[in-house]
């Protein structure tokens, strides 16, 4: 626990208090949003278990996320739409679901670490590589992102059952470009992504 604490407490050390995690998901997947979070832990928060939303089931994920939601000083959220990663790339996309998850925080912020991008920002800022396993805050912030995210998979599954978005969660497993192909490109893919683009082709 103490090492997930590091870059915050270099920070407490400087008087700088309220300080944001920020990190995305849903780069890889061919359907759907990215969505990023932006949280704000109390000073010297810790909470046992929780690190990268990649290593913990979602079990525990929508765990940390209910606690999150009553613990943290301030979650904010953005997201961007497969319209908008096809017309800017997945890279810009990200940036722009950080910078907006940013601005949609609900409390002051006076430093952000962010998960490997570097982000143009007026707050100042820190990039960490493998920050969400080295930082609670973004830990925290990769948690409240991949829930969000899968809720949303699950909405779209609701809808169109026979894609089995619950299951691969937009992700190209071999099942789910077998269903692309049977039933058809769905507006909200992403079409500059290879295997969608590919089946696009292959149909014109």
């Amino acid at each position: 626990m103490e090492d997930l604490l590091k870059y915050e407490k270099e920070l407490y050390e400087k008087n700088i208090n309220n300080i944001a995690g920020v990190d995305e998901v849903g780069r890889g997947p061919l359907v759907g949003p990215v969505v990023a979070a932006c949280v704000v832990l109390p000073k010297n928060y810790t909470l046992e278990g929780l690190t990268d939303s990649k290593k913990l089931s979602e079990k525990k994920r929508e765990k940390y996320y209910y606690i999150l939601q009553k613990e943290a000083l301030g979650i904010g959220i953005g997201i961007v739409s497969a319209k908008e990663i096809d017309e800017l790339n997945i890279y810009q996309a990200s940036k722009k679901a950080m910078i907006e998850a940013i601005k949609n925080t609900k409390c002051n912020i006076e430093h952000v670490l962010v998960d490997a991008m570097p982000l143009e920002l007026s707050i100042p800022s820190t990039s960490i590589i493998h920050g969400d396993a080295l930082s609670l805050s973004i830990a925290a912030a990769s948690v409240i992102a991949k829930v969000t995210r899968d809720r949303m998979m699950y909405e779209l599954d609701k809808k169109y059952p026979m894609y089995e978005f619950a299951k691969h969660k937009g992700y190209p497993t071999k099942k789910h470009l077998q269903n692309i192909k049977k039933y058809g490109i769905l507006d909200n893919y992403r079409k500059t992504y290879k295997p969608v683009k590919e089946i696009i082709e292959s149909k014109g």
